[in-house]
C-alpha cells in the first residue's frame, strides 16, 4: 500500500509541476507619476547556480551514503530500509507539498519582469485593472510562456524545501545513531558531522538569493516545510527523535505487530552506531531520574 501511494503522489507532483500556475497574478509596472515600480522583480535572468534535479539528488543521495556508511558498525538489513525509506517519504511528501502551494499561491520571482518582456505601449498608466488603473496581469508580457509560468511559481522555494528535508534528516539519523546529544559528552567530530548536513541545505537555499530565483521569504517558507516533514518522516520510521535511549531504534511496520512498548528489553539489542557512553552493554539504558523508563527499572 505504502509503495502504491507512494507512486500515485509522485506522479500527481509530477503533474501538477507540468500545469501552469493556477492564479493569475496582477502587478503594477508604473507609479502614477510615470516612474517603474518593483525593482525587486526587476532582476536579470540567469541559469540556477544548483539545477533542480541536482538538488534533488543531492538530497536524496548524501543522507542515503551516511546510511550505507553506518552499516559497517550496524549490519542492520532492517535499518537501511527503515532509515530510506523514512528519507524518501520526507522527500516525496516535501515535495507534493511546495509543488501544490507553488502551484496554487505562487507570486513573482525576482526576476520576473526579465522573462515577462511587458508591452510598454500598452502598460500605460492608467489602462490597466484596479484603483488609477495601475495594474496589469500577464497579458501584458511578450516573453516565452514556459518560462513566464515558470515566473510566477515563487512561493515556496522548492530547492530549500528539498535540501531541509533530505539534510535535516539526515542530521537526526546521525544523532540517533552515534548518540550525539545523549548522555554522555561526545567527541566533537561528531557535534560537526551533526551540523554540516545543515550547513549543506543553508548554502543551497541561499544559493537561491545569488541567482535571483527566490525572494528571503519563499526560501524561508521552503526550509520550514523541508524541516517540517523531516521530523515528521524520522519520527514516522523511528522510536524517538530526540530521546536518546530510543531514537536508534527502527518501529515495527507490519500492522500486525504489537507495536513498539518502549520496554527495556528492546534496548537489550540495541541498533546504535556508538560505543561510547556505555552504549555497548546495557547501562546505558537507565533514563533521568523519576521518569518512566526509571521507574520500571526499579520495579524488576
Amino acid at each position: 500500500m505504502d509503495y502504491l501511494l507512494m507512486a500515485i503522489l509522485g506522479a500527481l507532483a509530477l503533474g501538477v509541476n507540468i500545469l501552469g500556475p493556477a492564479s493569475n497574478r496582477v502587478f503594477p509596472v508604473y507609479f502614477r507619476n510615470g516612474e517603474i515600480v518593483n525593482p525587486e522583480f526587476s532582476y536579470p535572468f540567469r541559469k540556477n547556480i544548483i539545477p533542480s534535479w541536482l538538488a534533488g539528488f543531492l538530497a536524496f543521495i548524501v543522507p542515503f551514503i551516511f546510511i550505507m556508511l553506518m552499516q559497517i558498525r550496524i549490519r542492520s538489513l532492517n535499518d537501511v530500509n527503515t532509515a530510506t525509506m523514512g528519507l524518501i517519504f520526507s522527500l516525496l511528501s516535501t515535495t507534493v507539498f511546495q509543488v501544490f502551494i507553488k502551484w496554487l499561491i505562487g507570486g513573482l520571482r525576482p526576476y520576473f519582469f526579465s522573462v515577462c518582456k511587458p508591452n510598454i505601449n500598452v502598460a500605460s498608466v492608467g489602462t490597466g485593472q484596479g484603483f488609477y488603473g495601475l495594474m496589469f496581469d500577464r497579458s501584458i508580457c511578450t516573453g516565452d510562456k514556459k518560462e513566464i509560468d515558470y515566473a510566477l511559481e515563487t512561493m515556496p522555494s522548492g530547492h530549500s524545501a528539498i535540501a531541509f528535508s533530505g539534510f535535516l534528516y539526515c542530521s537526526l539519523y546521525l544523532n540517533g545513531k552515534l548518540k550525539i546529544f545523549a548522555n554522555y559528552r561526545p567527541q566533537y567530530w561528531k557535534f560537526v558531522l551533526f551540523f554540516a548536513p545543515i550547513l549543506g541545505a543553508v548554502l543551497m537555499a541561499g544559493s537561491l538569493t545569488l541567482d535571483y530565483y527566490h525572494h528571503g521569504y519563499d526560501i524561508l517558507a521552503g526550509s520550514l516545510i523541508g524541516i517540517m516533514f523531516a521530523f515528521g518522516s524520522y519520527r514516522f520510521q523511528y522510536a524517538s527523535v530526540w530521546d536518546y535511549r530510543f531514537n536508534h531504534i527502527p518501529l515495527p511496520r507490519l500492522e500486525a505487530d504489537l507495536g513498539f512498548d518502549y520496554h527495556l528489553d528492546y534496548l537489550e539489542n540495541s541498533l546504535s552506531g556508538s560505543r561510547k557512553g556505555r552504549w555497548n552493554d546495557d547501562r546505558h539504558i537507565y533514563g533521568a531520574p523519576f521518569d518512566a523508563i526509571e521507574t520500571l527499572s526499579t520495579l524488576h
